[in-house]
This record gives structure tokens, sequence and C-alpha cells, in this order.
């Protein structure tokens, strides 16, 4: 809810039109308000509606929460790399494949062929569907393959 009401506040700060002729912050209020709005079905849900069974809701699962977590950002810093400190980018292929295997470490088991499987086949739909179909501008390899 909290995010939802950032955005929302923040796109005030562009121009938002209305929906036939939308502004730059149009869509980032639209999107606000509708994450504030889930995020407060979701909380009045979650204080209202009991278990099955009726027992309190367990301990946070902090291992998936970790290993989920830190697939993201590594995605993040390995597509964009970290000009602060000279990491230079990884690029979409190699992203994708640590936000896979690291991803995976979040289940109960982890096999390697499935994950290997599964990261192959993301990385080929992502770069048909973002570099050759969609032609967007980010790198696809890393930096020292693409020059």
């Amino acid at each position: 809810m909290v995010v939802g009401v950032g955005f929302a506040w923040g796109a005030t700060n562009y121009k938002i039109g209305d929906a036939s002729r939308m502004g730059p912050g149009y869509f980032p209020l639209m999107l606000g308000i509708l994450l504030a709005v889930v995020g407060l079905v979701v909380m009045f849900l979650s204080l209202v509606v009991e278990t099955e069974d009726g027992d309190p809701v367990g301990s946070i699962a902090w291992k998936p929460l970790f290993f989920i977590i830190l697939a993201n950002l590594t995605f993040g810093v390995l597509l964009g790399g970290l000009p602060s400190i000279g990491l230079p980018h990884m690029g979409l292929m190699a992203a994708i494949f640590a936000l896979t295997f690291i991803a995976a470490y979040a289940g109960d088991e982890f096999k390697v062929k499935e994950v290997l499987i599964l990261a192959i086949v993301l990385a080929a739909l992502s770069y048909t569907a973002f570099i050759w179909l969609l032609s967007l501008q980010f790198p696809a390899w890393p930096a020292f393959i693409s020059g």
C-alpha cells in the first residue's frame, strides 16, 4: 500500500492529463492507485480471513524470501552492471541464467538438469521477445563479448 501511495504521489509531479490525452504522469498515477488498492485488499483479507484449520499463520519463510530477493538484485546488477564501482554489464543471457539458478534455491529441492533446461528456455524466449522482436536497447551479452 505504501509503495502504491508513493508512486501515485510521485506521479503528481508530472502532467497527468486524462484517459484520452495521457500525460507522462497518468500511467504511474493509475498504477500507484491500483497497487494501493490491491495492498488494501490484501491487508484487509489478512486481518479477517482465518486459515482452513483455524491455526495461526506460520513463521516467515526466510530461505525463499532471501533467495528470491537475491535473484532479482543479481539480475539487475548483471543486466546493467555497476558503473559506480567499475563492474561492466554481463547482459541479458547471463542475468537470466543467474536469476533462474539463484531463484531455484528458494524451493525445497534443486535439480540442476531441470533448472538448466528452464534457464535455456527462458533465455531463448527472452532474447527472441525483447532483443529480436521488440528491438529493445539493452545488452544481451557480456561487455567483454559485445565490445
